[in-house]
C-alpha cells in the first residue's frame, strides 16, 4: 500500500508521529477545535503509536493514532485532518495506513459526527453514544447515598487489582496504559469485603481535569467514585465522558451542574467491543475518546 497521497496541489507522506514537533500537533488540534495541549499529545505519543500526514516542507495536515492492547485489539483516535484537506480524502488515506499497521486486530473508536459516514464506509458499526459532560464545578455538590464500602487512595499493591478489575470491565487488558495514566493521576479505589470493586482516576487534560476511567458495578458506586474527585475541583473545569444517557449516574452529573457539550459514537470493526453484563464491572467513565 502506498505511503503517500497526492492532493490537488501537493503530495502528503506518512511520518511517525514521534518524529514531529509537538507544537505542530498542537496547532493541528487547535485548527479543528480540539482541547489537546502539547503535554496531552506527549502523553498520547507515549501511550500509543501514530502517523502524521506531512507535505514536502514538513507542514502537518493530518494525524491518526492507534493504541494496541495485546495482539488482538486496538483503539483508534486522534484522526484529524486540517480544514484545508478535510474534503480531499486525507482521512480515508490515514485510516488505510492505520489498518495496514494494526494488521488483523479488532478495532474500536469514538467517532465525531463529521467522520461517522467515513467510518461506516470503512466497515465500522455503531455500538453506543458517548456523552461529554463538562463544566465548572460549584459547591455544594448534590448529596450521595450511603457508601457501601470504603474509599481510599490507590497504593502500589492495589494497581494490580485495578488492572484485573479493569480488564473485566473493558474486555481486554490495558495494564500498560493504566500504569502510564497512574503516573499523573489521583486514583481512588472502592473496597468492599476486602476486595477492590471499583476505581476512578482524575488527571489534568485540556481545559481542566478529566475524571476517568471510572469502573464500577452499579450507579451508586460510580457516583461515589466520581464525587470523591469532584469535591476537590470546586471552581475548576472538569469533564466526564460516559455512555450513560439515563439513570442515577447521569442524573448525578446533571445535578452537579455539568452539561452535555457534545456526543461521539462508539464504533467497532471486527468483534463487538462493548459487552455489558448485569452486576459486573463496567466502564462508567472513559479514560479519553482515543483510549476509550
Amino acid at each position: 500500500m502506498g505511503r503517500s497521497v497526492r492532493l490537488k496541489s501537493f503530495e502528503l507522506v506518512a511520518r511517525d508521529i514521534r518524529d514531529v514537533d509537538v507544537k505542530l500537533l498542537h496547532a493541528l488540534s487547535i485548527a479543528v477545535g480540539w482541547p489537546h495541549r502539547p503535554k496531552d499529545w506527549d502523553f498520547l505519543r507515549r501511550a500509543g503509536q501514530g502517523i502524521v500526514a506531512v507535505d514536502g516542507i514538513g507542514r502537518v495536515f493530518g494525524s491518526a493514532m492507534w493504541f494496541p492492547h495485546g495482539r488482538e485489539f486496538a483503539t483508534i483516535g486522534l484522526v484529524l485532518t486540517s480544514p484545508r484537506t478535510q474534503a480531499q480524502g486525507t482521512g480515508r488515506w490515514l485510516m488505510e495506513q492505520v489498518f495496514e499497521r494494526c494488521e488483523d486486530r479488532n478495532l474500536a473508536l469514538n467517532s465525531t459526527d463529521a467522520a461517522y459516514h467515513l467510518y461506516l464506509s470503512l466497515g465500522f458499526t455503531k455500538e453506543a453514544v458517548v456523552y461529554q459532560w463538562q463544566g465548572e464545578i460549584v459547591s455544594p455538590l448534590p448529596p450521595t447515598s450511603v457508601l457501601d464500602g470504603e474509599l481510599r487512595s490507590a497504593s502500589a499493591e492495589t494497581l494490580n487489582e485495578i488492572a484485573a478489575l479493569d480488564e473485566r470491565a473493558f474486555g481486554t487488558s490495558r495494564r500498560e496504559l493504566l500504569a502510564l495514566l497512574s503516573e499523573g493521576a489521583s486514583i481512588c479505589v472502592l473496597r468492599r469485603d476486602g476486595k477492590t470493586v471499583g476505581y476512578s482516576m482524575k488527571r489534568e487534560f485540556g481545559r481542566g481535569h478529566v475524571i476517568g476511567p471510572i469502573v464500577a458495578s452499579n450507579d451508586y458506586d460510580a457516583i461515589h467514585l466520581t464525587a470523591v474527585h469532584l469535591k476537590d475541583l470546586t471552581g475548576r473545569f472538569a469533564r466526564v465522558d460516559t455512555r450513560e444517557q439515563t439513570g442515577l449516574f447521569a442524573d448525578y452529573l446533571q445535578q452537579s451542574r455539568l452539561a452535555i457539550s457534545e456526543t461521539v459514537t462508539t464504533m467497532s470493526k471486527g468483534r463487538r467491543f462493548l459487552n455489558r453484563k448485569e452486576n459486573e464491572p463496567w466502564v462508567y467513565g472513559l479514560a479519553a475518546h482515543a483510549l476509550s
